[in-house]
């Protein structure tokens, strides 16, 4: 297995249980703060808008291999 395999799988494996494992995280933040329907949906957007750029630029590189 070279180093660009590893990379590879770890980027299309390894990142989006990272991603599942900080959704949980904030579900649990918002659970544990008693954030309320409005909050959670707040902490969702503010903290999970990193996921989405990081979502959109697999989808672009995915789509420009093409």
């Amino acid at each position: 297995m070279t180093d660009e395999m590893l990379t590879e799988w770890g980027m299309k494996l390894l990142i989006p249980a990272f991603i599942c494992f900080l959704l949980f995280i904030i579900y649990d933040l918002a659970k544990e703060s008693k954030a309320g329907k409005l909050g959670t949906m707040g902490l969702f957007l503010a903290l999970g808008f990193g996921f989405l750029g990081y979502m959109i630029k697999v989808f672009l590189q995915w789509q420009m291999e093409k």
